[in-house]
């Protein structure tokens, strides 16, 4: 396989367990309380949040996980808990502190969830390792890091 399309690869995969379009609802619906300049910030901020966890994931990932002793399908199904958990928390409303306009709180949305684990998720991060461990020449390892970026510009 070659560098372009190995990129190309990991750019449609990566956008399809991302879906930046389906997460637009929940970002609008998290940030509606903000200003428009605090919007645009948070949009920056999760961007930001999930382009240096898949990196982060994509250098370290595999040394990460086996000096915890987790495998790949440990880590998928941990995630899917952890989105249950954060799905049921967003539909229920639980995340707002009594007193508190929603979204006003100490908690930045930019970081949870929105930028983890709804962006940077368990399954970009399995996806991210597997993709490093496809990774034969230079070439590659640039298409891979060049498509994680043109993902998060996208973003």
């Amino acid at each position: 396989m070659n560098a372009w399309t190995f990129g190309v690869q990991v750019f449609v995969t990566l956008f399809v367990i991302m879906d930046p379009p389906g997460v637009v609802p929940i970002f609008l619906g998290l940030v509606s309380p903000f200003t428009e300049k605090e919007r645009r910030k948070l949009a920056v901020k999760t961007a930001i949040v999930s382009f240096t966890v898949i990196i982060t994931f994509a250098l370290f990932g595999q040394f990460i996980l086996g000096y915890l002793k987790i495998s790949l399908p440990a880590m998928q199904g941990a995630g899917g808990l952890l989105l249950l958990l954060v799905a049921l928390e967003l539909l229920t409303g639980k995340n707002e502190k009594k007193g508190e306009e929603p979204g006003h709180g100490d908690v930045n949305v930019a970081l949870v969830p929105l930028g983890t684990p709804l962006l940077a998720g368990p399954g970009a991060i399995v996806a991210t390792i597997i993709f490093v461990k496809q990774i034969d020449g230079v070439e590659m390892g640039i298409a891979l890091f060049a498509a994680i970026g043109v993902l998060h510009l996208v973003l």
